[in-house]
């Protein structure tokens, strides 16, 4: 299907779904032969907001080309429906790339997933809406979001959110939009991309008062994969990261095997002390031993 802007005047070949939300769909489409994501609204307010989350992006990145392309109305069934296209890299919904590529591509994934998470809160933003539908992930792990569609200003009421990703639904925080909201779904969106069906049951046989994240580390000690990830996995659904740059760092310090974190209920300073006195020890020693 072609669609034409009515005031930019640019063509669109809307080319195949990439995914829904509550208020529009996200489509695949090309203009002049280039691809780019393409999201046809409902709502002219609920689409500004959108475009100037992608505003912020472009001027916080000015080194990188432009995330937001072209914001218009198109004329379709006899009335106007706003629509923007922004900037697409090639890709397929996170569960099939893990499908496809294997489970462990997944780490390489996760660190570019948290990349664009800190272009976006440093940008003054939290996405809300992360979930497996609304992340593509290309051949090589790079990461691009299709929907902001829930995307907030920190500080304010989180705008969309999908049930089994959000904190307040495992009785885990509130829904004010911070980065440990992105950061929470985000360990979630990796549950639900290796391990849905047992994360499906675990929510259906769940009551409320019983939602706890102690129950999604659960299946993260009981999944292979998952575990390899433990400690990166138990901070992010605590929110104990200092930022979302930090997270990004942990990430791939643990998917390295390098660890990222200290075992539960010790102090940082602690764990810094017992390593200097473990190697003050072990000098000791060594003079010891060289006598």
């Amino acid at each position: 299907m072609l669609l034409k802007g009515k005031w930019n005047g640019h063509v669109y070949r809307l080319e195949r779904p990439l995914g829904a939300g509550s208020n529009g769909q996200v489509w695949l489409a090309s203009r002049g032969g280039a691809p780019c994501a393409l999201k046809l609204g409902l709502d002219a307010a609920d689409l500004q907001g959108e475009t100037n989350v992608l505003a912020s992006l472009e001027r916080g990145s000015r080194d990188r080309p432009s995330f937001l392309l072209d914001a218009d109305d198109a004329r379709l069934g006899g009335r106007d429906v706003p629509f923007y296209a922004m900037r697409y890299v090639p890709g397929m919904p996170v569960r099939k790339f893990v499908r496809r590529c294997g489970s462990g591509a997944f780490k390489a994934a996760g660190g570019h997933l948290l990349d664009r998470l800190a272009e976006l809160h440093e940008a003054g933003w939290v996405f809300g809406d992360l979930k497996c539908d609304n992340v593509l992930v290309a051949p090589g792990g790079q990461v691009t979001l299709v929907d902001y569609g829930g995307a907030t200003r920190i500080g304010r009421s989180v705008r969309q959110f999908t049930e089994i990703y959000d904190r307040g639904y495992w009785r885990a925080g509130n829904r004010t939009a911070d980065p440990a909201y992105d950061w929470f779904a985000a360990a979630v969106l990796w549950i639900h991309a290796l391990d849905g069906e047992r994360l499906l049951r675990l929510t259906r046989s769940l009551p409320p008062q019983h939602r706890h994240p102690r129950e999604l580390m659960r299946l993260v000690r009981s999944h292979p994969t998952l575990k390899s990830m433990e400690i990166w996995m138990r901070m992010a659904l605590e929110g104990r990261f200092g930022s979302t740059r930090e997270a990004s760092r942990r990430w791939r310090e643990c998917a390295a095997g390098l660890g990222g974190g200290v075992p539960d209920g010790i102090p940082g300073w602690m764990a810094g002390m017992a390593g200097a006195t473990l190697a003050l020890a072990a000098v000791a020693a060594v003079l010891w031993f060289s006598r």
